[in-house]
Parts: structure tokens; C-alpha cells; sequence
């Protein structure tokens, strides 16, 4: 594990994050990283970490979505979203998963009288612990929240080496610009006659940079003109969301409680990537979430429980740009203007650019390996290619390509074929924790099975049902509820369905293995 000592140490703790997700990035095998070309030129790609002050979890570079019409033919088993941002989420959320299993399993062993190893790897978790009762709020006529939550001591940051997209990077936007003026939205009709939706320019689902005069609305993603559209929120969207809603999924948020340190601590972006205006308005207390400022979920009246779920304003921390300069080769390459433009060739204004580059389409992924390694527990993938990174031990190491992992078609998803972040897999593997009577297949290794679950949770036949809350009043329900109301306050969020009607069946490979 990669410690941080951010008492001692003068340089910023920013800097000290970032310097720390670039190094895990180098050491990754050259197949993971954009491609350079003998020209000198290369592929351009974002890259994000999500790191914790007591070590590195997981990383991503990448940045593709699908695009709506794609969604209904993924079974689950295609990645929706790979921009790095929101792949960093998954990556994390599957660390947990992995370090949540990773305890249960040192527990069992412990019960069942199998001898310990005297290593520090079996003195448990510094990231989470179970709860114990001097943990719970003592609301009355509540439910226990889960089992497991995040060590109080644990922070967590996210850098990125660029803004994200949406409303927190317009300024950034208008200002590249060499024509200000906003792109046109196409008129919205109505599904049920050929009228022009009449919907206010403001609710309305934008492009991602269209109308640079409407700001505060949720974006979908950018993509090519000519492309198909997707209904994938901006980045800047889903990061709001996640200030109320934490960032668990719907898998974790049903084994860890929603503490104060499920949330992001603060964001982290180069110097030159950091428009105060827009970070306020898309992030801050006072900006197009303030309606949700002081409101909790469950609703309290006399004092603030130690859990739950609540707007949590983060940090913006910057690091200067000649340092992110020196660690990130692989940024985008920013148009140069001509340093003056005669009277002869202002009808025709020029910029330099550097040599022709082109956006990557390979994302890695990589993760560290949970705290207690218990062979018959540890679900890793991709550890025999990267054992190790930067002295880490490996939790899951993979390259994705169009949402399923290279060397598979995303046209023709197959289990083999999908990403250990993909909606099956992460449902396979909260599965396998917490119900062991039809365990799932969710590991290279097909000797790898859990054996022992936690309280037995009702499993339901379809991803739709699991993602259903139960009643209002669990914490599923409480969870659903605080991601309605910051959807009310995000104007213009729109669902991405399509991809809900499928069970775990999807991972069962009915094609005959070649011997």
C-alpha cells in the first residue's frame, strides 16, 4: 500500500495525489496506454484516480459512451459509460465490494479455527470496518443501515488531468473557442404528434455544448455531430449527483453506510482546468444544488446522525500546470494562435496546432488489491499480467474498448467478453457476497468461489428488481429518494433505460470451451 504522510510533507497534498496516480499510470504495460505514432504524434485520452490519504484504490484513462439506441442490446454486459471519471467510480466501487468480501472472509477463517497468518495482510482493513453498535444513530423507527462502512480516518479524492465535461467546464468551452456563438439545438417534437416540443430551452436535455448561453442544465455526453446521440449525463452532472447520493452504488450502498467519507472529499484539476465560475455554479452550496443545502435524507429535526444521505459540497484543489505538463504526455493538444494577423489574412484566421493528434479509444483499468488476500476470496482479474504496480498488489487490472474488454465486439456482448465493472459483473460479485446458494462465475479462476455470506438479501430474478428499493423506508428507499430530489434540482435529467430486463444468466458461457 502506497501511505501518504500529509502531516510531514511540504508539498501540497494535490500535488502529492497527483504525482501518485501518474506513477501507478507509468508503470502500466504499454498496451494500456494511448498509442505514439513515429511521426511524434499520439493518441490524446483523460485520465482520473480516485485516491484515498492512506493509499492509491483505483485509476482510469478513457472517455466513450454508447450511444442511446445501443443501450437495450447490452444484456448488462457493455460498459454505458467509459469516460474516465465515471469508470473510476465503478473501479472504486468494485475495490469495495472486493475489500467488503475480503473481511467477511478473514471473519469466517476466524470462526471456523483456521489458522491465521501472522502478516500484517490478516489485521484487517484500513479502509472499512463493520459496524458495531456505538456506530448506529439511534433514529427511531428506522432501519439498520448495512453492515460495513468507511474507516472515519479515510478521506477520498479524485484527480483528474482535465475538467469535467458539462456545465463544470463551459467557461473552458467558450473560451477555446475561436467562434463563440453556441451551437444550434434542433427543435425536440413530441412522441405523440410531429409539434415542436415547446419545452424551456433550460429543461431542455442539451447537447454537450450546445447553447454556451444556458448554463446550469445537465448536458449529455459530447460526441462527434454526426454521431448518434447518447442520453449519458456529463460528467459534471453525475459528479453532482453523486454529492447527495455518495459515491456508492447501488451494490455497495447495500453492504456500506453512507458516512460522511462515502463522499468525495475534493476534486483535483490542473491549474488551467479550474474555471471558479463554473466550479461554483455546477458543484458549489450556492450554485443549482443550493436547493438541497442543509436537507438530509432520512429527514431529522433536532440533530445531524452520523449516517445518511446529505449534499456534501466538496473541495476544488488545484495542482500548477507545468506540473501536471511534466507528469501527463498524453493530454490534448491546445490550439497556439498565431501571434498576429495582418490585414491581408484576418479574413482568414489561422491557429497552430502541434502535430495531428487523435482521442485513444483504450481505457485501462486498475485497482489495488483488497487488504486481507484470501485465496479462496480474492476476486482478482488480471493480476497474473500486473502482480504488482508501483509496489501495489493488483485487484483488478483490464484494457476496455467500446465498453467490453479488448479484444471482444460490443456489437455481440458475451460474458466472456465483459468488463468486472459492468453492470452483471458487479451485481455477480454483491451476489456471490451475499448469497452462496447459486454462486455466480465471476473470475478467471473458476475454482474461486465464496463460500459464506453475510445475512441472507433477497436476490431478484432481473437487474431492474434488484435496483428497486423494497419500501420507502429502507435504505434502499432513503437512497432512491435523495437521487429524485438532486435529480429535481439538476434541471433536465433525463433517464438512459433499456438495459434493466436481464438476470445473472447473462454470465452463463453456453459456448463449448475449445480443449
Amino acid at each position: 500500500m502506497n501511505h501518504m504522510d500529509s502531516e510531514n510533507s511540504e508539498t501540497p497534498l494535490s500535488s502529492r495525489i497527483a504525482s501518485l496516480v501518474h506513477a501507478h499510470f507509468d508503470a502500466l504495460p504499454a498496451r494500456s496506454k494511448p498509442s505514439v505514432f513515429p511521426d511524434g504524434s499520439r493518441e490524446w485520452i483523460p485520465m482520473t484516480g480516485i485516491v484515498a490519504v492512506k493509499g492509491n484504490s483505483a485509476m482510469h484513462i478513457g472517455a466513450k459512451c454508447l450511444s442511446a439506441s445501443h443501450i437495450p442490446r447490452c444484456n448488462g454486459l457493455v460498459l454505458h459509460d467509459c469516460h474516465a471519471e465515471i469508470l473510476a467510480i465503478r473501479a472504486f466501487n468494485y475495490w469495495l465490494l472486493t475489500e467488503c468480501n475480503g473481511i467477511l472472509s478473514q471473519e469466517k477463517r476466524a470462526i471456523s479455527g483456521s489458522p491465521r497468518s501472522e502478516t500484517k495482510e490478516s489485521s484487517g482493513s484500513s479502509f472499512v470496518r463493520k459496524r458495531t453498535p456505538e456506530h448506529e444513530d439511534g433514529l427511531p423507527n428506522r432501519p439498520g443501515w448495512p453492515p460495513f462502512e468507511i474507516q472515519p480516518d479515510v478521506n477520498i479524492y479524485m484527480y483528474c488531468t482535465c475538467a469535467p465535461c458539462g456545465d463544470g467546464s463551459m467557461e473552458l468551452c467558450m473560451a477555446a473557442q475561436e467562434d463563440a456563438t453556441p451551437w444550434e439545438v434542433p427543435e425536440q417534437r413530441s412522441s405523440t404528434s410531429q409539434e415542436i416540443d415547446e419545452t424551456p430551452p433550460e429543461e431542455r436535455f442539451l447537447d454537450g455544448r450546445a447553447h454556451f448561453s444556458i448554463l446550469g442544465v445537465v448536458r449529455r455526453k459530447p460526441s462527434r455531430t454526426d454521431a448518434e446521440s447518447t442520453r449519458s449525463k456529463s460528467c459534471s452532472d453525475k459528479l453532482a449527483l453523486r454529492q447527495v447520493s455518495s459515491l456508492l452504488s447501488c451494490e455497495t450502498s447495500r453492504l456500506i453506510a453512507p458516512t460522511k467519507n462515502a463522499y468525495i472529499a475534493g476534486l483535483i484539476l490542473p491549474e488551467e482546468e479550474i474555471s471558479q465560475i463554473a466550479c461554483d455554479r455546477s458543484f458549489g452550496e450556492n450554485g443549482r444544488m443550493q436547493s438541497l443545502t442543509g436537507r438530509s435524507w432520512p429527514q431529522t429535526s433536532n440533530h445531524q446522525p452520523e449516517v445518511g444521505y446529505r449534499f456534501h459540497a466538496f473541495q476544488i484543489l488545484s495542482v500548477p500546470t507545468e506540473e501536471v505538463s511534466a507528469l501527463w504526455s498524453f493530454a490534448k493538444p491546445k490550439p497556439i494562435p498565431c501571434p498576429a494577423v495582418s490585414s491581408q489574412t484576418e479574413e482568414n484566421p489561422q491557429t497552430h496546432t502541434p502535430k495531428k493528434s487523435k482521442p485513444g479509444n483504450a481505457s485501462a483499468i486498475w485497482t489495488l488489491a483488497p487488504s486481507y488476500h484470501d485465496p479462496s476470496a480474492t476476486l482478482e482479474i488480471g493480476s497474473k499480467a500486473v502482480p504488482t504496480l508501483r509496489r501495489s498488489k493488483t485487484g483488478l487490472y483490464e484494457t476496455v474498448i467500446n465498453g467490453v474488454k479488448q479484444g471482444n465486439r460490443a456489437s455481440a456482448p458475451g460474458a466472456k467478453g465483459a468488463s468486472a465493472l459492468s453492470r452483471a459483473k458487479l451485481w455477480a460479485l454483491f451476489h456471490n457476497i451475499t448469497c452462496v446458494s447459486t454462486p455466480i462465475q465471476t473470475c478467471d479462476d473458476p475454482e474461486k468461489k465464496l463460500e459464506e455470506p453475510v445475512p441472507q438479501v433477497p436476490q431478484p430474478s432481473t437487474y431492474k428488481d434488484f435496483k428497486a428499493p423494497s419500501n420507502c423506508e429502507d435504505p434502499s428507499g432513503i437512497r432512491m429518494q435523495a437521487i429524485r430530489d438532486a435529480r429535481r434540482a439538476l434541471k433536465g435529467w433525463m433517464t438512459n433505460p433499456g438495459d434493466e430486463a436481464w438476470g445473472l444468466d447473462v454470465l452463463v458461457d453456453t459456448k463449448k470451451r475449445k480443449r
